[in-house]
């Protein structure tokens, strides 16, 4: 098991309130890292999270009672983080709101993980990833041409624009506390989080460079050269030949004469290239493709399912997904070169406690 005390946050201590998806996401973040964490559950025990909930022992307290509050309360006073996923007032009405932690402890972190944010109309509606994407413009932006939008699963909204950034607003304000002594709140919407992920989006807009109609440009499967192509076994294979020198060798693979076919950029004639694209690589299987793509270096590989992944060579070698009993995970990353992140698994609540300088609470389950 790995030591405690390895990781660039050795010696962080967090009291995650239990949720779904982002918050979880975060503190598993943040656990890799080497922070020690107690995760306050219901008492009934917590809804199995798997590898989102790793790293850290849970506490089940009924936050309902006096017993349970005062001892998630004495868990603040000796935390320097705290993780809520709550809608805004939740935290409030339960007496652990940040006013009354920060009386407790003036130097917490206090990290608070919600769709649309503490302020604003929506802040206490209902909504998921799908819903942030919408409001955002991100969601109208993946499409194929004359199509519906397509959910990119919950990766945007979720963990990208939600877990993510409440990990990178706590991490910065832990060292802003270093030099003021003082803690904050982290307001993580989700909301604002795909907004900041889609800079790249309004910036090629401002430029001139975005049409509005999805499926028309050069990154949104409009292009001949970004867009992924069947093969002849009904398997797929993936192509970001962006660059010149990587499209002549795209052509090159599929044994098409450049000199037969439209410009790359002309844009009109992406219909038609990409027709010509698919009809070649639908000649061949996808492990003939991959093979031919392995020796040109031309942006393209295999598409692959959940199940092909793991034995992938480039992510064996890496160790990009971890073996466990119920499947494989993904490793920790970033990848640090002195203090590395590790995904680890969680110590005994007792264990944890007793580094914490206390015993289990009262009313604990």
């Amino acid at each position: 098991m790995q030591d405690i005390h390895d990781g660039p946050l050795a010696g962080v201590k967090v009291v995650e309130f239990a949720g779904l998806g982002p918050g979880p996401f975060a503190a598993m973040l943040l656990a890799d890292a080497g922070a020690d964490i107690i995760r306050i559950d219901r008492p009934t025990g917590p809804v199995d999270g798997g590898a989102l909930t790793r790293g850290r022992p849970w506490l089940g307290l009924d936050l309902k009672t006096s017993e349970g509050r005062d001892s998630a309360l004495e868990l603040v006073r000796r935390a320097d983080v705290l993780v809520e996923g709550f809608r805004p007032g939740v935290m409030e009405r339960l007496g652990l709101g940040p006013k009354r932690c920060h009386e407790e402890n003036p130097r917490l972190v206090y990290g608070r993980m919600t769709g649309w944010g503490q302020d604003g109309p929506r802040a206490r509606e209902a909504g998921h990833d799908i819903n942030y994407l919408a409001l955002t413009g991100a969601l109208r932006s993946i499409a194929r041409r004359g199509e519906a939008p397509v959910p990119p699963l919950n990766l945007v909204g979720d963990y990208g624009g939600g877990g993510m950034m409440l990990a990178f607003g706590i991490v910065t304000a832990l060292l802003e506390c270093r030099h003021s002594d003082r803690g904050q709140v982290v307001d993580a919407a989700m909301v604002d989080g795909v907004s900041l992920l889609m800079t790249g989006i309004w910036s090629r807009a401002a430029q001139g460079r975005w049409s509005g109609e999805p499926g028309t440009n050069d990154i949104d499967s409009g292009a001949p050269f970004y867009d992924v192509y069947a093969t002849a076994d009904g398997e797929y294979m993936a192509v970001g030949s962006i660059e010149p020198r990587f499209w002549a060798r795209l052509l090159e693979g599929l044994d098409l004469d450049p000199a037969a076919l439209p410009a790359q950029w002309d844009r009109e004639q992406w219909p038609r290239l990409k027709e010509t694209v698919a009809a070649a690589f639908a000649t061949r299987t996808r492990a003939e493709w991959t093979a031919v793509f392995a020796v040109l270096d031309a942006c393209v590989t295999p598409v692959l399912s959940l199940a092909e992944a793991p034995a992938d060579a480039h992510l064996s070698a890496r160790r990009t997904l971890e073996h466990h009993p119920d499947g494989p995970q993904p490793a920790a990353a970033p990848r640090l070169d002195r203090t590395p992140l590790r995904s680890r698994t969680a110590d005994p609540l007792d264990e944890t406690l007793a580094r914490w300088g206390m015993p289990t609470p009262v009313g604990a389950r």
